[in-house]
């Protein structure tokens, strides 16, 4: 348990900061929650938890934060925790943005749901953290038949050791067995594996290395400048967008063999990221264009001849195996 005045290797301010970093469907609001539950109402301590998203669907990106300090001290703030001591990626493509590890200090710590070796993380762009942890969250839940989120809450207790393990399980037993008694033992032993399996390294400090704040989004437009009567200037399309943060770690695989082109599977897909192509008289399908493909696997479900399975994704399969659907704009450099 930590004195009254002070948390071990809380920031400046006084405050330790966690910030997970996910996307919508992987449950880090609620990780976030069960962590803030075990340090105010089990550990004695004082602390907040809110999160930040956009539109609640599945596959957008998600931010949780919590903040704690001694029982002594009030928090009078509520505002993102720019500067965290630590950071928890609940999904390694999201290390592409280079955005996620800001503000993380030298000797901060960073937690990924990866299979990569702490030391390979080490190499991606951006990644400045004197102490780096790499967990295979999504593997432990395949196994165990529970959550992402489980394995990462297990692996964020490794490193807060001011907050008591048991406390943290407790925690999470009793918000499961609420709604999901069934649950709480796989998600019980998903925790300990996290806990356990999490493989940590400690490297120097980088020189000149960046701790800049993560950037804020900042409205387009005030009232003043806002076009009349609300014109969207720039409407969205799947065009130029990529979609392929959105992924929980499962793709769709097409074995062309066993493809009839019934079309089936372009009928359920939500982002239509099917390619086709006429041949004679007939339409067939080419493939699938990753890019836009969100991982929501309704395309293996509806699948009548076996052609598309699901498979977990590995680093650069997705792309290896991708076929433009605009080949036209790549070459020319639109995309």
């Amino acid at each position: 348990m930590p004195g009254e005045d002070e948390i071990p290797g809380a920031g400046a301010d006084g405050f330790f900061g966690i910030r997970l970093e996910s996307i919508g469907g992987l449950g880090a609001h609620l990780a976030g929650q069960i962590l803030a539950e075990a340090g105010v109402l089990r550990a004695g301590l004082n602390g907040s938890h809110f999160s930040s998203y956009g539109s609640e669907k599945k596959g957008s990106p998600v931010r949780s934060y919590i903040r704690f300090c001694p029982a002594a001290r009030a928090i009078r703030r509520s505002d993102p925790i720019d500067t965290p001591q630590v950071v928890v990626v609940f999904h390694e493509a999201l290390l592409v943005s280079g955005g996620v590890s800001a503000g993380l200090a030298g000797d901060g710590t960073l937690i990924v749901n990866s299979r990569a070796a702490p030391d390979e993380l080490r190499e991606r762009p951006g990644i400045v953290a004197g102490t780096i942890g790499a967990v295979d969250g999504l593997q432990i839940a395949v196994e165990e038949g529970s959550r992402v989120n489980t394995a990462m809450l297990g692996a964020t207790a490794r490193v807060c050791p001011f907050l008591p393990t048991e406390s943290i399980r407790d925690g999470l037993a009793e918000r499961l067995g609420r709604r999901y008694p069934q649950l709480v033992e796989a998600n019980l032993r998903t925790f300990d594996r996290g806990y356990e399996e999490l493989s940590l390294q400690t490297f120097d400090a980088v020189p000149g290395a960046s701790t800049a704040r993560p950037l804020r989004a900042r409205p387009a437009f005030g009232y003043l400048e806002a076009p009349l009567g609300g014109a969207i200037l720039e409407p969205g399309s799947s065009i130029v967008r990529d979609l392929t943060t959105s992924r929980e770690g499962f793709v769709p695989a097409l074995d062309l063999e066993k493809c009839v082109h019934c079309g089936l599977c372009d009928v359920v897909c939500p982002d239509l990221c099917f390619v086709w192509e006429v041949d004679g008289e007939a339409v067939r399908l080419r493939g699938i264009d990753y890019r836009y493909c969100k991982g929501c696997r309704k395309c293996t479900e509806t699948c009548p001849t076996g052609a598309l399975t699901e498979i977990r994704e590995q680093d650069g399969w997705a792309e290896e195996n991708r076929v433009p659907m605009y080949p036209e704009l790549e070459a020319a450099g639109a995309l």
